[in-house]
């Protein structure tokens, strides 16, 4: 099979116009990253390399480091729990990082579903599926608001029992048993059922990351928009694509200051003429008119 038998319908053109390797460029430090964050948590249990001990949701790097979701540190205040000293550094930690890389970049960059989740899509396409039950994006929100609702009656982090990033990751280690049914039900919804159905409509760990990763530096923008062909590609590739149109066709900034962005540069690889680039969100800026000369 050929490499371009196997490209996304939505990279074509941009293969094309660039390349295999250019039009996947963002797409494999995507991968090289998602693939190295969940090997460096299976060293330890697989192979006695403990680089990292701990899960996705809180973790300590070489033994100092420490690294806490903040959404696990929001459901255990809801719980009731007070949290050590050292899971609440972690979160702040956290919390820094993202106001710099912002975006949704844990969805991502970090986040083993998001390859479940990408392969659905892929394969969505390959087989000609064009149904798609709508959902509205809202809805990650009423479940991030009842996960906490959740911690805060029953005392416990409710997310975390059905939480298929865990899920996937004790499963690695364990085996997953049953678990593979959740993971199996997020792969079908996004296949049969609606277009980016878990990332983009339900998991409310994005929404949580979209809220507060609104404000921070690194943004993609659409620094030449003015070269546009109106191609279609990035809006198709985007696994948010309500927040390109701002950037793409307004008036006001070429940044993507939306908190759904994902900042994964699917856009910077789809386009053909390379009119997107991840930037500073203070760059970018439409440009000057200039002035009228005096009669």
């Amino acid at each position: 099979m050929s490499r371009f038998s196997i490209t996304s319908q939505n990279r074509r053109l941009g293969v094309e116009a660039k390349g295999w390797f250019r039009a996947h460029t963002w797409w494999l430090l995507r991968r090289c990253s998602q693939v190295a964050a969940l090997l460096v948590f299976l060293a330890g249990p697989a192979a006695g390399l403990w680089i990292v001990r701990g899960n996705f949701a809180s973790s300590q790097v070489l033994g100092v480091l420490p690294l806490t979701d903040p959404f696990i540190l929001l459901q255990s205040l809801a719980a009731g729990v007070q949290p050590a000293a050292l899971a609440a550094l972690g979160a702040v930690l956290i919390l820094a990082l993202y106001a710099l890389v912002g975006g949704r970049a844990y969805c991502s960059w970090v986040c083993p579903v998001n390859i479940v989740t990408d392969t659905a899509f892929w394969l969505r396409e390959k087989l000609g599926i064009t149904r798609d039950r709508k959902l509205d994006r809202r809805t990650r929100l009423w479940i991030l608001a009842g996960a906490c609702l959740a911690s805060l009656v029953t005392g416990t982090v409710a997310w975390e029992f059905v939480n298929p990033v865990s899920i996937l990751q004790r499963g690695l280690i364990f085996g997953l048993g049953a678990g593979w049914t959740v993971i199996l039900a997020v792969f079908l919804l996004d296949l049969v059922v609606t277009r980016r159905g878990w990332c983009s409509h339900l998991c409310p760990v994005g929404a949580f990351y979209g809220i507060v990763g609104r404000a921070s530096v690194v943004r993609v923008a659409a620094a030449r928009r003015e070269d546009c062909t109106n191609c279609g590609a990035c809006f198709n590739v985007c696994p948010e694509p309500h927040v390109i149109a701002p950037a793409l066709r307004g008036k006001g900034t070429r940044v993507v200051l939306a908190g759904d962005c994902t900042n994964c540069g699917s856009c910077i690889d789809a386009c053909p003429v390379d009119l997107f680039e991840l930037t500073k969100r203070w760059e970018a800026r439409p440009q000057a008119l200039a002035p009228v000369p005096a009669l």
